[in-house]
């Protein structure tokens, strides 16, 4: 899921203080490439989760591997997030653009023809890093090339209603590609309009650098993403070794011990890639902390859901493709309720009623059955939970900029996406690991001589399904109660201005 939203930060944060005369008489053209190239980050975040189910069945995938094809993607894409808009600034957010697009281009094609997981899953990783280069320079560019004030402001809300529907297009695009062609395409799609875009980039977009020490902390981006996977990895572990196994336990302390290292190294560095200062803020920390409880509540979800639609409910690709329509438009509406009342009554009412009914939301998945209805049981709970994600989504935008320097505005509004892709990774991997476990111990515990295999194994599967969404609607619990302790803004706390928008 890709559903997040970014301030973005003044100009001259994210322009590094650079002003331009004239409007630039491409910059139309320049915003749609920009938007081609956003759509099709958003789109690589959920195109993939329809077409999982017939992947695993090509590739031979096991159900303990499965969440692999989603969290290396977030993973990668979260953890170079903030690097990567770095990279950008200092060697020129145009050639970053390309680069990303190209890249891109390169590891699409290399998933699409995957002949095994592994390689299936290294094209993902790739994605996912040449997305984190591209993202942030395309917000830049956006920021650099639209100067007047009005305009800027039409061009950010045609990026973010590109973002906002790109969950939806990628949805059903996965389930048309899937269905009428094949499982491939859901990511070979990337090859050509990459290719398109980065050519039209060449012509469209002019080069803007950031001034000042171009100095990278590579240490702190190595540690962080290398604990991040050993937690993952150790995650992946304990379904099929137990969580007493010494290898389980040896990553999940190693992923420990170099996040540890990771906090060490940006309290003494001096170009820090995560200043603690952003996040130690009561305000923005019970942002960032519910940020990242999101993420690991609600990512996993969407392969639950997908697998329960078309296993369960025998659903093809397309039908699971459009199921999904009610959380689009559930989201939008608790969005656009967000927006009217968020100057009105401030963000901590709306943050904590969102993850209050997102929370709801995952109780409801919880009544789903191998005999129940569509309409009865999905719908319901997709429409609540979504409306609740849509609710929050919007002041924690806001949140995460309260009090913060200019300097750090661009760091700020990129950690509450990089904190959803990191949550979403780690959590897809828990919970897949949690239902796995689950649907293993129900086969066990139910097999009899007369049971008839594919019942029982649709009876386990649900099983599973429900133990993640006991897991998913008690995180969002504590997401709702951090939001409650931390987050004690008032309306006049909020910073003025400024757009929310996606960035990837």
């Amino acid at each position: 899921m890709s559903t997040s939203t970014d301030r973005v930060p003044s100009p001259a944060v994210a322009a590094g203080a650079e002003t331009v005369a004239a409007p630039d008489p491409r910059r139309w053209a320049a915003l749609v490439v920009i938007a081609i190239a956003q759509l099709m980050i958003v789109l690589d975040g959920t195109i993939v989760n329809i077409a999982l189910p017939t992947m695993q069945k090509a590739l031979h995938i096991s159900d303990v591997n499965k969440q692999w094809v989603i969290t290396a993607y977030a993973l990668a894409f979260g953890a170079f997030l903030l690097l990567g808009g770095r990279i950008a600034d200092y060697t020129g957010r145009r050639r970053a653009f390309i680069i990303g697009l190209l890249g891109f281009a390169a590891a699409s094609a290399l998933g699409g023809a995957a002949v095994n997981q592994a390689m299936l899953y290294g094209a993902r990783g790739l994605q996912g890093v040449f997305g984190a280069l591209m993202a942030p320079a395309a917000l830049s560019l956006l920021t650099v090339t639209f100067t007047e004030e009005k305009e800027r402001a039409r061009a950010f809300g045609v990026y973010g209603a590109i973002a906002g529907g790109g969950t939806a297009i990628g949805l059903i695009m996965g389930g048309v590609l899937t269905e009428y062609a094949s499982w491939r395409w859901t990511l070979l799609v990337n090859v050509p309009i990459a290719i398109l875009a980065a050519f039209a980039a060449s012509r469209y977009l002019n080069e803007s650098k950031a001034e000042g020490d171009t100095k990278y902390d590579i240490p702190g981006a190595l540690t962080s993403t290398a604990g991040l996977a050993a937690l993952v990895y150790g995650f992946n572990k304990a379904n099929t070794d137990g969580w007493s196994s010494a290898t389980t336990l040896s990553l999940l302390g190693a992923g420990v011990a170099l996040l540890v290292a990771f906090i060490l190294i940006e309290v003494r560095t001096s170009h820090p890639l995560l200043p603690m200062r952003v996040i130690l803020d009561r305000n923005r920390g019970g942002s960032f902390l519910s940020s990242l409880l999101m993420g690991v509540g609600l990512f996993g979800v969407f392969i639950f859901l997908t697998y329960y639609m078309q296993q369960i409910l025998g659903y093809s690709a397309l039908k699971s493709g459009f199921a999904f329509l009610p959380f689009t438009f559930a989201v939008v509406a608790g969005a656009g309720v967000a927006t009217r009342f968020l100057p009105a009554i401030g963000p901590r009412v709306l943050m904590f009623v969102g993850f209050a009914l997102a929370t709801v939301g995952m109780v409801l998945f919880t009544r789903i059955g191998v005999d129940t209805s569509y309409l009865t049981h999905v719908v319901p709970a997709e429409a609540i939970m979504a409306f609740g994600v849509g609710l929050f989504f919007v002041p924690l935008s806001s949140t995460a900029l309260i009090g913060v320097a200019d300097h750090d505005a661009g760091v700020a509004s990129a950690l509450v996406n990089t904190t959803q892709q990191i949550g979403g990774a780690l959590g897809t991997a828990m919970l897949v690991t949690f239902a796995t476990t689950a649907t293993t111990n129900y086969l066990g515990s139910h097999a009899s001589p007369t049971a008839n295999p594919q019942v029982l194994g649709a009876h386990a599967a649900v099983h599973g399904y429900i133990v993640a969404f006991v897991w998913s609607a008690a995180i969002l619990a504590i997401a709702a109660l951090v939001v409650g302790v931390l987050v004690k803004a008032r309306k006049s706390d909020l910073p003025a201005g400024g757009a929310a928008v996606h960035v990837g």
